[in-house]
């Protein structure tokens, strides 16, 4: 009896789609354990909490790290996820050969709404595998921010994180790698308008 199964692409050949322009930049195509998942299109309030979260980021950190935003990270896993936010070391100029590795990440930020199952679940698990110290949730639903640290293996096999802390809009979380920094969440929540 054959099996079906499906092709699995490694980052070579994934990036090697994009050169040929099998995949385009409006394709909204990311690499998931090299499987190609199509994301899904952002709302008002994603794009919203984006941007501010971008600029506050930026304002913040200066020039202390490389705050990028929805551009690609490297994963083991041969995983090229897109992170609404990823918070790396160093300077723009050192990710021209190549987008950061785990090892140069502080910090990962997905904000979701329709996604966040998936982000809570198989992003996480990614995240995890990978070895990135610091994940966060942006959760728009329930108006909070899922803060995960201590990636770990279970016996099991599977990855999870030890930790897990709520924070609420009106508060202010530091920043990891930043611990003097500190990021007010009322400034990034898109506020609740009433009909």
């Amino acid at each position: 009896m054959n099996v079906v199964t499906p092709k699995r692409f490694t980052i070579d050949e994934y990036h090697r789609l994009i050169e040929l322009e099998f995949l385009k930049e409006n394709d909204r195509i990311e690499l998931i354990r090299g499987e190609l998942i199509q994301m899904v299109a952002k709302g008002t309030p994603h794009t919203f909490c984006t941007t501010r979260l971008c600029r506050q980021l930026d304002r913040l950190l200066g020039d202390g790290a490389v705050v990028r935003c929805q551009e690609p990270i490297i994963l083991p896993s041969d995983s090229e996820p897109e992170p609404d936010v990823a918070i790396a070391r160093g300077n723009e100029t050192d990710y021209l050969p190549h987008h950061p590795y785990p090892e140069d990440i502080f910090l990962v930020i997905e904000i979701s709404d329709s996604t966040l199952d998936y982000d809570q679940t198989t992003k996480l698990e990614v995240y995890a595998e990978a070895g990135i110290s610091n994940y966060w949730i942006v959760n728009l639903n329930f108006r909070q921010l899922e803060r995960y640290s201590q990636p770990y293996q279970t016996a099991q096999g599977e990855y999870n994180y030890l930790s897990k802390q709520i924070s609420l809009p009106h508060q202010s979380v530091a920043i990891p790698g930043f611990e003097d920094v500190l990021l007010d969440l009322s400034r990034i929540f898109p506020t609740v308008v009433s009909a």
